[in-house]
C-alpha cells in the first residue's frame, strides 16, 4: 500500500512538472487571470460540465461532497488537445495547444471521503499583431503573453446520511503569468529599412487560497427514478500578485538579430487580483446505471474581477450566468455478452455568459459536447468531444472557433483490502 501511495504523489509531481506554461491560444486569456480552463473532469465535460455525477469509482472533482461516496481508491488524469480557429474580419489563423486538465486522487473511508491533486486552474497564451503605416513609418505593434494559475487541492466529504452529503475543497493557487508588449518602428523611406524598437515584460506572481463548499443529495422517487441534486458554492478571495516590468529598446544586427541597446527594471507596486463568487444549483432524474438527465445553473460575481495591469487594459466587466444541460446513457451496464451495452454514451450543451465586456461587447462562450466512457473493470477510459465558440467579428474583435478532444483515464483499486492468503 505504501508504494501506491508513493507512485500516487510521483505521478501527481511528475505531472505538474509537465504543466505547459501556455495551455491557451485564446486571445481573451490576456484579461483578468487568463483562460479560466477547468470545468471538471472528463466524463462532466462530456456533459457540458454537468455536476451531478459521482459514484463509488470516480471522482468528481467541482463538488467536493461527492468524495463521501467513493468505495474504491482512485487515481485520475485527464488531458485536452484544443484547436483553434481564429479570425476577425479581415483574417483567419489557425491554433493548436495540449495541456493537463487534472491530476487528483481519491480516498474512501466508510462517510468520509478524501481527495487531493494539482489542477492549471487558469492558463495566458496568446499572439496579436497589428500594422499600421503612417508618413512612410511602419509601427509593428505585438503582444504576447504566457502563464497560468495552478491549483493544488485537498478536501473530504461526509455522508450525513444514505441522500445527503457534505464536502469541502481548501485551494492552494500559485503561478507565473508574463506578457510582453513590443513595437518595431520601421523607416521605409531609408533605403535599408532602418528598424527601431521598444519592449515592455510584464510580469506578475500570484498565491492564495480558495475555498470550495459543496453539497450533493440524492433520493429515490420512484420504483425506478431517482433524483440527484447537487449545491456548490465558491466564496470571493483575493490572491497576492508580485509585479514586475522591465523596458527596454533594441534595434537588429545585419543578420537579423535582435539586439538590445538599454534595459531598465521598473518597480510598480504589488496588488491582488479577485477571484469571484460563484453559486452553481444542479438537478436531474433518472434510473441508476442507466440513464440520467439534469440542468445546471450558475451566478459568479465576475462584475468584482480585476486585471493583472489594469491600466492598459480597455475591459470591464459584469456578472455572468452559464446554463448546462446534459446527461448519459448506458445500455445495460452488466451486459455479459456486449462490450458497447456497456459503454455511457453522454452529452451535453454549455452557454457561458463569460462576464468579460470589450468594446462594448459581452464575450459569450458556448458549446456543445459528446463522450464516451470505455469500462475497463472497475477502472474506465473516459473519451470527451466539444465543439465551441466564444467572441465575435463585431465591433473590431476575435470569434474562436474551437474542438476540444479530451481523454481521461480513471484507475480504481481497492487499496486496503487486507490480503486473506500471504
Amino acid at each position: 500500500m505504501t508504494k501506491k501511495i508513493v507512485l500516487s504523489f510521483a505521478l501527481l509531481l511528475s505531472g505538474f512538472l509537465g504543466f505547459s506554461q501556455e495551455n491557451t491560444s485564446s486571445p481573451y486569456s490576456y484579461y483578468g487571470i487568463g483562460d479560466v480552463r477547468f470545468r471538471g473532469a472528463i466524463d462532466s465535460r462530456s456533459m457540458g460540465g454537468l455536476n451531478l455525477t459521482g459514484d463509488s469509482i470516480s471522482l468528481n472533482l467541482q463538488n467536493p461532497a461527492s468524495y463521501s461516496r467513493l468505495e474504491l481508491m482512485n487515481f485520475s488524469v485527464g488531458g485536452t488537445s484544443t484547436f483553434n480557429n481564429l479570425k476577425n474580419a479581415n483574417t483567419s489563423e489557425k491554433a493548436q495547444r495540449t495541456s493537463i486538465d487534472y491530476l487528483a486522487v481519491g480516498i474512501p473511508m466508510g462517510k468520509f471521503g478524501a481527495s487531493f491533486g494539482l489542477i492549471p486552474y487558469s492558463a495566458v497564451g496568446y499572439k496579436i499583431n497589428t500594422i499600421s503605416t503612417s508618413n512612410n513609418i511602419e509601427r509593428n505593434n505585438q503582444y504576447t503573453g504566457d502563464g497560468n494559475i495552478n491549483r493544488f487541492f485537498i478536501g473530504a466529504g461526509y455522508a450525513i446520511n444514505k441522500n445527503l452529503s457534505l464536502g469541502i475543497n481548501v485551494e492552494y493557487n500559485f503561478g507565473e503569468v508574463n506578457n510582453t508588449i513590443r513595437e518595431i518602428i520601421t523607416d521605409l523611406d531609408n533605403g535599408n529599412n532602418l528598424q527601431l524598437g521598444t519592449r515592455e515584460i510584464n510580469t506578475s506572481r500570484a498565491n492564495g487560497l480558495t475555498l470550495n463548499l459543496g453539497m450533493f443529495y440524492e433520493r429515490q422517487i420512484t420504483e425506478k427514478l431517482n433524483f440527484y441534486s447537487s449545491i456548490n458554492y465558491i466564496p470571493q478571495t483575493k490572491l497576492n500578485v508580485s509585479n514586475s516590468r522591465n523596458i527596454g529598446l533594441f534595434t537588429f544586427t545585419p543578420s537579423g538579430d535582435e539586439f538590445i541597446t538599454q534595459s531598465q527594471d521598473i518597480a510598480i507596486p504589488d496588488s491582488e487580483i479577485i477571484i469571484p463568487s460563484r453559486l452553481s444549483i444542479s438537478n436531474g432524474i433518472g434510473q441508476k446505471y442507466k440513464w440520467m438527465i439534469g440542468a445546471e445553473v450558475s451566478f459568479a460575481n465576475t462584475g468584482a474581477k480585476n486585471n493583472f495591469f489594469s491600466e492598459n487594459l480597455n475591459a470591464t466587466y459584469k456578472n455572468s450566468q452559464r446554463y448546462i444541460v446534459g446527461g448519459y446513457y448506458i445500455p445495460k451496464y452488466d451486459s455479459f455478452n456486449s462490450y458497447f451495452s456497456r459503454v455511457v454514451y453522454r452529452a451535453g450543451f454549455r452557454y457561458d455568459t463569460n462576464g468579460l465586456v470589450i468594446n462594448n461587447q459581452t464575450i459569450k462562450d458556448y458549446g456543445m459536447n459528446f463522450g464516451l466512457g470505455l469500462p475497463l473493470g472497475v477502472s474506465k477510459i473516459d473519451i470527451g468531444f466539444e465543439f465551441g465558440k466564444q467572441g465575435t467579428t463585431s465591433n473590431g474583435l476575435i470569434e474562436e472557433n474551437y474542438f476540444n478532444l479530451s481523454i481521461g483515464l480513471s484507475l480504481s483499486d481497492k487499496w486496503f483490502r487486507k490480503s486473506l492468503i500471504d
